[in-house]
């Protein structure tokens, strides 16, 4: 076959006459692309590296700047007191230079450190502006005149063009909260959900904790603060995520579905061909650093580190903690159809392949006979297991031979892609069943077809449709939607397909065909995954999940609320809660961080005692609309500053958290941090934020919307709520419960949640939209 002899590079017959050298032209040619692509890569890189290491400035400036002191200095003005004299005086003890170039060296010398000097005032500059977070608790709408000067500062300090590290050195360090003012706030969260005698144990227990150990465990946090980049990341993903001993799938992953009423093509094939080249792109722009870096207001940077293991990344598990295994570049993904594992490589003579060329290599792998090989098909339910027996047969089983060469190829994979066999997303006759069972899918799957240890694990379903499984330690989800709303709107806007379905472009027959990964999987190993797909089996079965779109009304009725869309949902959350429960709970809202240099997230605890008034009063049918608007209005205000303070680093449970790793470090025991790390949250929400409005025209293409993404429950008797805003008419929401729980029902808290939205803005009186 062609692709056998192209993999070639020389061969060589031993004949009477000698060593008879047969070279591959074809071989050697791909060699000297891959590595010219290699160098092209590590120079991109270097030079990347010059243009951010000298951000603010840029490196022309340093032209400008050593231009004008040499001119100073011509006209006998000297802009450097005396410095650029000492500095030609020193060079006098070389006695190898003339006076004139000693002149040119000394102010080259002196503008080069003048540059230098400038670079580091800006960026400290830069970053004393960024440490200011009192902008953020203006009243919306309105901003003060010191307000805009300080904008307009930090604006002229960000330099022109800046790539997406370029902030990373001027963002400043995510302060530790005072011991005092987190009692306060904890104390404050809990009073509405214990009884008397129980809130005045826990302020007794809390109150000895900031007198006694507290001070103790917050000095080593504060050297730990001024020593390390960030106080929190390092511990949280180590901790929370990378100790974790149970299955990813399910309690860690999460998903993202795609445009929910419009798929571009029917083609399985053809929509895989546009859209790993959409992520491939997306990839290249990232290897450049040219995705602009996420500024609020346009104008306040956020942390970009976590871009940095998007792609090349998966978790290796161990038997005491997993590792996260990042490679700078990969050259292939890794397929799975029908049981059987596909090497795709991703460039041709050089080059990224097109989307039809990428359509044809998905073709052949659906056109591929062949039969899966003993345990192949379920392999991946190891990842879908409990770490431990996995990391225990990955040692003994995958440590050696070709099962070593095929887990490579999937762990250095670029992304996993599941070319799925079924058929999934939204059905208009059955809108409700559809789109829970697309959720179900893209969360587990049948749980051996996504590689759940993978950073990305792409899914293309046989209808065309497309989604999203990821891995949780590597970065956060509003990383994960950045890309995925770029890959739709280049696969809509920019590729699109021709008229019969396919990818634009030509085929190419001299393109290798796919190489099956070749296994030799013993009985042993496939008793350990049959194993693990039992328990990973039982675990999606238990999932109770229901994802509906919410059309009554949007953002754009909301905000004539004059409230923040975030917190009425946290509201509509909360009565929904109480309905369905009849007693309010621990409520986990994620907020982030990435104000501060590697900054991840932060818990806002949404159900509040201003937040249990308003539902109290929507319950109680004596209160007037007058009282119940008020207390609403209150109860806005208390989450948007919550928010705000868990967004400016002034949160509860990151510096509760890393208080207690400090405790064990230590070898000291907390009742007070003990009990708090254990309190169960029967209510997690999320909002998945739309980074990129811009990319889509929701007046023009009112159809083109996404549903967002959702996870697993947190807890076995509560719910998991996810939520997506999109435009001014829609929201998504996702929830997620066990069946297992008979507390919970995810239907019915669905069903709550659009009486309780529904009940809230009735009270304002305005008129809701009728648009289906």
């Amino acid at each position: 076959m062609a692709e056998a002899h192209q993999a070639v590079a020389f061969q060589f017959t031993v004949t009477p006459d000698g060593i008879d050298l047969r070279l591959s032209h074809e071989a050697l040619k791909q060699i000297c692309l891959s590595g010219l692509h290699s160098w092209k890569k590590k120079f991109i890189r270097f030079k990347n590296g010059i243009i951010t290491g000298v951000f603010p400035a840029s490196p022309s400036s340093w032209f400008i700047v050593v231009v004008g002191v040499m001119s100073s200095t011509y006209s006998k003005v000297d802009p450097s007191l005396g410095m650029i004299a000492r500095i030609s005086r020193t060079l006098d003890g070389t006695g190898y230079m003339s006076t004139q170039t000693k002149d040119v060296v000394s102010s080259l010398l002196f503008g080069t450190g003048l540059w230098v000097a400038l670079i580091f005032t800006m960026r400290y500059s830069l970053k004393v502006l960024l440490s200011y977070h009192g902008w953020m608790f203006a009243e919306h709408g309105k901003m003060s005149r010191a307000t805009k000067i300080w904008m307009t500062m930090v604006k002229i300090f960000s330099g022109r063009k800046p790539m997406l590290y370029s902030f990373q050195t001027s963002l400043p360090r995510q302060p530790v909260p005072a011991i005092k003012d987190t009692m306060k706030r904890y104390l404050e969260s809990v009073k509405p959900l214990m009884k008397e005698e129980e809130f005045k144990r826990m302020t007794v227990l809390a109150q000895d904790f900031a007198v006694n150990l507290g001070p103790r465990l917050q000095w080593y946090l504060k050297l730990k603060s001024w020593w390390a980049t960030n106080y929190v990341s390092d511990w949280w993903e180590k901790y929370i995520y990378l100790r974790g001993r149970g299955p990813l799938m399910v309690n860690s992953n999460y998903y993202a579905m795609e445009l929910l009423y419009v798929t571009p093509t029917p083609i399985q094939a053809a929509r895989a061909g546009n859209t790993i080249h959409s992520i491939l792109m997306y990839r290249q722009k990232l290897d450049r650093e040219e995705i602009q870096p996420i500024r609020l207001a346009s104008t306040i940077p956020l942390c970009s580190a976590q871009w940095e293991r998007l792609f090349n990344t998966c978790r290796i598990p161990g038997e005491e903690t997993d590792t996260i295994q990042h490679l700078n570049d990969s050259r292939h993904i890794v397929v799975y159809h029908r049981g059987r594992y596909f090497k795709v490589w991703l460039y041709h003579n050089g080059r990224l392949l097109k989307p039809r060329e990428l359509e044809q290599q998905m073709q052949r792998i659906l056109d591929d006979p062949s039969e899966p090989q003993a345990g192949e098909a379920k392999l991946a339910a190891l990842t879908a297991g409990d770490r431990i027996p996995w990391a225990k047969c990955r040692q003994a089983y995958f440590a050696r031979g070709k099962n070593k060469q095929s887990l490579d190829a999937v762990e250095k994979a670029a992304l996993f892609v599941t070319l799925d066999e079924t058929e999934q997303g939204y059905r208009k006759e059955d809108p409700e069943a559809s789109l829970d069972s697309y959720a179900k899918s893209l969360l587990h799957g049948q749980c051996y077809d996504r590689w759940f240890d993978k950073s990305l694990t792409f899914i293309v379903f046989k209808n065309a449709k497309i989604g999203i499984n990821a891995e949780h330690s590597w970065a956060d989800a509003p990383i994960m939607a950045h890309l995925w709303e770029e890959i739709m709107a280049t696969d809509w806007f920019q590729l699109g397909y021709e008229e019969d379905g396919h990818c634009k472009g030509n085929t190419n027959p001299n393109i290798p065909y796919p190489t099956r990964l070749q296994w030799d999987i013993l009985e042993a190993c496939q008793e350990v995954i049959e194993t693990s797909l039992s328990s990973a089996n039982l675990l999606a079965n238990n999932v109770d999940m229901h994802s509906f779109p919410f059309h009554t009304f949007g953002k754009g009725l909301i905000k004539k609320c004059r409230t923040s869309p975030d917190a009425f949902i946290q509201l509509a959350l909360q009565l929904a809660h109480y309905k369905d429960m009849g007693k309010f709970c621990l409520t986990y809202e994620a907020s982030m961080t990435r104000l501060f240099r590697e900054g991840r997230t932060e818990t806002v605890r949404s159900c509040t005692t201003e937040s249990c008034n308003f539902v109290l009063a929507m319950v109680d049918p004596t209160q007037t609309v007058e009282q119940k608007l008020k207390l609403f209005k209150t109860a806005c205000e208390k989450h948007q500053l919550l928010y705000r303070l868990a967004m400016t680093g002034s949160g509860i449970d990151r510096h509760l958290f890393c208080l207690y790793v400090v405790s064990k470090y230590l070898g000291v025991e907390s009742p007070f941090l003990k009990e708090v790390l254990s309190e169960p949250w029967r209510l997690s929400t999320s909002q998945t934020p739309q980074q990129q409005v811009e990319l889509f025209d929701f007046v023009k293409y009112p159809n083109y919307v996404s549903g967002g993404g959702g996870f697993g429950p947190v807890a076995d008797d509560g719910y998991g709520v996810s939520y997506i805003i999109v435009g001014d008419h829609f929201i998504h929401f996702h929830i997620s419960s066990k069946f297992s729980s008979p507390e919970t029902d995810s239907h019915r808290f669905g069903m709550h949640l659009r009486q309780a939205m529904t009940d809230i803005i009735a009270l304002f009186g305005l008129s809701l939209n009728s648009k289906k």
